[in-house]
């Protein structure tokens, strides 16, 4: 909540602040987001095994955050429809359904991405 008191510059540090607590209870946590940052720290390993461009750098970067925000966000949701409804209703999973679509078309795209840029060089190696 904004505290009125707040100035400009000591309102971005509290925000900064929550930003940064969410992010560790997503991380300490959330078993989705665990196995989502174990596979950005694979993909990061296998970049440097294979030194990647500077380009495939950026688009994987890009991949992963996608994944982290959209299964983020994903996480928020759920949480929200469990809070105003507890108990199994059916509009509620289907909101939640809804929302799991995100990370999971975040991840196909980020396998595709992967793709284009692992592929020719395994296929260098062979």
């Amino acid at each position: 909540m904004k505290n009125p008191n707040d100035s400009f510059i000591r309102g971005r540090i509290r925000s900064l602040k929550f930003a940064f607590k969410g992010t560790w209870l997503l991380l300490t946590t959330e078993d989705s987001i665990k196995a989502q940052v174990f596979i950005g720290i694979i993909a990061t390993i296998l970049g440097f095994y294979f030194d990647i461009s500077n380009t495939e750098w950026m688009l994987q970067f890009l991949a992963i955050g996608m994944v982290l925000v959209a299964e983020s966000v994903n996480t928020a949701i759920e949480e929200i429809a469990d809070f105003i409804h507890p108990d199994f209703h059916i509009k509620i999973g289907l909101i939640k359904d809804i929302a799991a679509g995100a990370p999971t078309f975040a991840a196909i795209i980020s396998l595709i991405i992967a793709g284009f840029i692992y592929i020719p060089k395994i296929n260098l190696l062979f």
